[in-house]
């Protein structure tokens, strides 16, 4: 009889989660990050890198549906859309949702890893990678924000979180939050992925909001609870001008219609602004935050 192969995912010194890998698809370093693929028999398919998780198959729609869905509603016309990092594919699948959109430009640094995912994780992207309103870009974020001539309608951020010696340090402060201003279009809207909700660690979530007003006229902070992740993620909407409040539910309703946004499992339009009601212990964390700067950026210790 086989002995079962257990992986361990560390959360803090006194926490940890243990799953079955009931198949080994890869392990290994890429040229940016480690990477882990696997499959469960409860969760499906999985991915983490540099220990953290990334998606899984029982609810990646989860993340990626509140990652892309309530930013590109608020926006009435989004036709240029650009996603930093994303490796799956399956945010620009969610954007290609959107009938609206013309083209999504993606930029990511590990062209490795988009290669492990298209061939491990085909299921992410499902053909987002070779639509041909799709540009894929290998590349720093950063220097492609700070470089770029174009100017797009809406910015999705799903870059991995800022730990020690990953690629991500510096795609999270108010210095590259100026340049993602600069490039949006005068009603342009930027959401990104921002970390943990839990009451536990949450310091990197209320800071990113804290960082973002110094930026943007308007900022509204959001979550879901992630299950494969074991606890509520943070989502950030910065705008320039749209405030995703202030539609009422038959007009969400009818821009969903209107795109013909099908094969949705999470988002809807009764749902939209439930996801801005934030617990108390946030409300409370929004007061007590810290500026990210390229001086002083957030980094988590592995």
């Amino acid at each position: 009889m086989t002995e079962d192969i257990y992986y361990l995912e560390p959360y803090t010194k006194s926490f940890a989660r243990r799953f079955r890998i009931d198949k080994l698809y890869y392990e290994g370093k890429t040229e940016y990050q480690y990477v882990q693929c696997f499959y469960n028999e409860f969760f499906g398919k999985i991915l983490f890198l540099d220990e953290k998780i990334q998606s899984a198959q029982i609810d990646e729609y989860v993340y990626h549906e509140s990652l892309v869905h309530p930013g590109l509603i608020t926006h009435s016309c989004p036709r240029k859309v650009l996603v930093l990092g994303g490796g799956e594919g399956a945010t620009i699948r969610e954007v290609l949702r959107h009938n609206i959109v013309e083209t999504v430009t993606m930029v990511d640094i590990d062209r490795q890893l988009i290669d492990l995912c298209q061939k491990y994780l085909p299921e992410w992207s499902d053909g987002a990678f070779s639509d041909p309103k799709t540009h894929l870009i290998f590349g720093d974020a950063r220097k492609y924000v700070e470089d770029t001539e174009e100017k797009f309608d809406a910015i999705i951020s799903d870059l991995t979180e800022p730990v020690e010696k990953g690629p991500s340090i510096y795609l999270f402060t108010k210095e590259f939050f100026e340049k993602i201003f600069e490039i949006l279009a005068e009603d342009g809207i930027f959401v990104l992925q921002a970390g943990s909700a839990d009451p536990y660690y949450h310091q990197f979530y209320v800071s990113l909001a804290s960082t973002l007003e110094k930026v943007f006229p308007l900022v509204r902070p959001y979550w879901s609870f992630v299950f494969s992740f074991g606890m509520p993620w943070g989502f950030i909407l910065a705008s320039k001008k749209a405030d995703p409040l202030e539609m009422d539910e038959k007009e969400i309703a009818k821009r969903v219609r209107n795109r013909r946004i099908r094969k949705i499992k999470f988002y809807h339009s009764t749902l939209h602004k439930g996801l801005f009601v934030l617990p108390l212990y946030l409300i409370k964390g929004l007061k007590r935050t810290e500026i990210l700067t390229d001086e002083k950026p957030f980094i988590w210790k592995l």
